[in-house]
């Protein structure tokens, strides 16, 4: 278990304030947020790089606030690698290793371990090539192989695949998932990326101007966001403002002229998200539904495997749709259609 609890870290004119987070043994925890908003200040607090101006970092019941970062058994990996260059990858990955008095080996014990770690990476062919010679993504596994070869209580991450082109992205992000699920290391992942976040992550924190706005599983913070900075930023594409009236255990909202009725009980001015996926369209009328609209297709926008519609019904709700469903549907622009949604897609934020 890590804790930071009311951590205040004032960077000039940058500051992190009463920020408290819990993370659980052996969790996959991504912490994602906007440039600038504090997350590598964050991970370099816990790893004990930046030292708190008040609060406490908890690791395992253990209070490491006052330690040094070679006292708390954490491992850092970073976006640009961070090897030595002066070494081979032997030497790279025994590194940590080697200077951890809690895990000195015999020489042989010592080399076997490199090759184990080196294989789990599948980058033992590569030991003796200097870190110039490799490319982004065998740079970035023998980081990690150092990183986790001394068995740390935590393995913090910083963005560590950004630099990387989008086939080693994936690839690794395979490999990350996998060496957890092996190791089950808790481990917390700095990003700014949604996709790694749904890929890896049990839970996710979003965060912003040093201080975290909302906490949850990915499909909890994406689909039912806690504020309109948390919506804009996981791209609810379907978020508008309106007054909230409470009848007949429901929500109902007027938004520009509509009634959106939801099942989260709400009054008084409030926000509301719909995930395009959750919206329903037809060509005939629908009859059933409390949340049932009559529009116009607006606009076509064409993905690689779907298909976003924006339909005007007054307000412009956003649709998305398999292309062999818009194919079938004979849709274009200008078309007349109906959409519908359930009370309980209607979130209030």
């Amino acid at each position: 278990m890590i804790e930071a609890k009311n951590l205040f870290i004032e960077l000039g004119e940058f500051e992190i304030k009463n920020l408290n987070l819990s993370v659980k043994e052996s969790e996959y925890f991504c912490i994602l947020g906007p440039t600038g908003s504090g997350k590598t200040i964050l991970l370099e607090s816990i790893a004990g790089i930046y030292r708190p101006d008040s609060g406490s970092i908890l690791i395992n019941g253990r209070d490491v606030t006052s330690l040094l970062p070679r006292d708390r058994n954490v491992s850092v990996v970073y976006q640009d690698f961070m090897l030595f260059p002066n070494m081979n990858i032997r030497d790279n990955i025994g590194f940590g290793l080697k200077y951890n008095s809690s895990r000195v080996l015999e020489r042989s014990a010592f080399r076997d371990k490199i090759r184990k770690t080196a294989e789990m990476l599948g980058i033992s062919h590569l030991l003796d090539r200097h870190p110039s010679t490799l490319s982004g993504g065998e740079k970035q596994r023998a980081a990690i192989a150092r990183a986790i070869i001394t068995e740390p209580k935590l393995l913090l991450l910083d963005e560590p695949l950004s630099a990387l082109d989008t086939g080693t992205k994936d690839r690794l992000r395979q490999e990350l998932l996998r060496i957890h699920q092996l190791k089950r290391t808790t481990t917390i992942h700095v990003t700014h990326s949604f996709e790694e976040a749904f890929a890896l992550a049990d839970r996710i924190a979003i965060m912003h101007s040093g201080r975290i706005y909302q906490i949850g599983t990915p499909d909890e913070v994406f689909r039912k966001p806690e504020s309109t900075f948390v919506a804009d930023f996981v791209g609810v594409e379907n978020l508008f403002h309106g007054k909230a009236i409470i009848r007949d255990d429901l929500s109902e909202i007027k938004v520009n002229g509509h009634n959106i009725v939801s099942s989260a009980l709400r009054e008084g001015d409030v926000a509301v998200s719909i995930r395009p996926e959750d919206i329903l369209i037809s060509k005939d009328p629908i009859s059933s539904g409390r949340n049932s609209f009559n529009g116009v297709v607006s606009e076509v926008i064409r993905r690689k495997s779907t298909v976003k519609l924006v339909i005007d019904t007054g307000i412009p709700f956003r649709v998305v749709l398999t292309k062999r469903t818009y194919d079938d549907m004979e849709l274009c622009t200008g078309a007349d259609v109906y959409l519908t949604f359930k009370a309980s897609a209607t979130h209030i934020v």
